[in-house]
């Protein structure tokens, strides 16, 4: 289905969201229509947080807003719905636009698998009508669904449009870039120069995947690596959790502005709890890339400041490789809790490829390497 027929059957001049692969036609049609507009388009940081925005827009305007997804941010918006836009409550409508990964009978990644089990059950436990929309699905189908949907929307409730692979279409690409040198890839390359024999840990999306590569080619075996396939935002938590445990062990963090950007509150309990033994990377290109390249807000704020301001006691930013080997080195050597943030182009290659091992032998193997005497 065309894009723009179904904006148009929506009516709607808000939208809010997280950018989603399955919603690159979408997401290029935003872009291309409004770019980054605060008054119709806003990129949020996770999805409860374009719920909150959704709600304010409603507040101000008594109009339906749109909040478009990953079926993996049904998770964030849970509370928000249960909470504040509930017809028990505040009685908000909201239409969802929700990219439907790990559907059923079509093949995707393992972090995708049981999310998209549980999409639609969900949204029935949360009391939100909804509607599937396929490649067969037509203009017509959708405006009746609409129309029926608009008597719901009345009452203060929620629907929701749920997108299987390759449903919407729009012909035209946007293209994202900075004018940052670095690649992501080569930057990994240096940071695993200079970890040795450490642990670890990795965000979600293509990051995971260059680290998995870098060790191929380079012979090495994957347990020092922990390849956080899903659970966006959640690294340095992750990362916390096992430095505070194993304090003789350097842990290092490899994590994206998006991610960060998401659960940013878990940079502020890094920075009080200050574990000596902890080094937090952020690679910024300043876009949700693995997911098609819109731009996060990372481009626009100082991280440096912001990890100081959360009590690293070391934060540098770099824009070198030159000047990254001085700071992968100094936070090698300091006894403390040190933060990195790599400026970084947009992109990565074409065959860039996926882990051959499963997320369970991941776990096992990082595991008994944490445990080694």
């Amino acid at each position: 289905m065309r894009v723009e027929k179904m904006m148009e059957i929506l009516g709607a001049d808000f939208y809010a969201g997280v950018p989603d692969s399955q919603l690159k036609a979408l997401c290029n049609y935003l872009m291309t229509e409004y770019g980054i507009d605060p008054k119709h388009h806003i990129i949020a940081a996770n999805e409860g947080n374009c719920a909150a925005l959704a709600a304010g827009y409603y507040l101000a305007t008594g109009k339906t807003p749109v909040v478009y997804m990953q079926n993996s941010g049904e998770g964030n918006i849970i509370n928000p719905v249960a909470s504040l836009m509930s017809e028990n409550v505040y009685a908000i409508p909201c239409v969802f636009i929700i990219g439907w990964r790990g559907e059923p009978g079509v093949h995707d990644e393992p972090q995708h698998v049981y999310q998209g089990e549980v999409t639609i059950r969900l949204l029935e436990d949360m009391d939100i009508e909804h509607f599937v929309i396929s490649k067969e699905t037509t203009k017509d189908e959708v405006a009746e669904i609409m129309e029926k949907f608009r008597y719901i929307l009345a009452k203060g409730k929620q629907v929701a449009f749920v997108i299987r692979k390759g449903a919407l279409e729009f012909n035209s690409e946007v293209k994202y870039e900075n004018g940052n040198i670095m690649t992501r890839e080569e930057i990994i390359k240096h940071i695993v120069e200079f970890t040795d024999e450490d642990p670890i840990v990795s965000t979600t999306g293509k990051a995971s995947r260059e680290l998995f590569e870098i060790r191929e080619i380079r012979g090495e075996g994957h347990e020092r690596d922990f390849l956080t396939v899903g659970s966006m935002g959640h690294v340095s938590s992750i990362a916390l959790g096992i430095a505070s445990q194993k304090p003789d062990k350097k842990i290092w963090i490899i994590d994206g502005d998006g991610a960060a950007l998401m659960h940013m509150g878990s940079m502020a309990v890094l920075g009080a709890n200050a574990p000596k033994n902890v080094v937090h990377v952020i690679i910024n290109n300043g876009a949700h890339e693995t997911v098609g390249g819109m731009p996060t807000v990372a481009g626009q704020i100082d991280l440096v400041a912001i990890a100081k301001g959360c009590g690293y006691p070391k934060a540098v930013c770099v824009d070198s490789f030159e000047k990254l080997d001085e700071a992968l080195m100094r936070a090698k050597n300091h006894d403390g809790l040190s933060f990195i943030e790599i400026k970084c182009s947009i992109g990565a290659r074409s065959d860039l490829g996926r882990p051959t091992t499963t997320a369970l032998e991941n776990k096992q193997k990082f595991m008994a390497y944490l445990n080694e005497s």
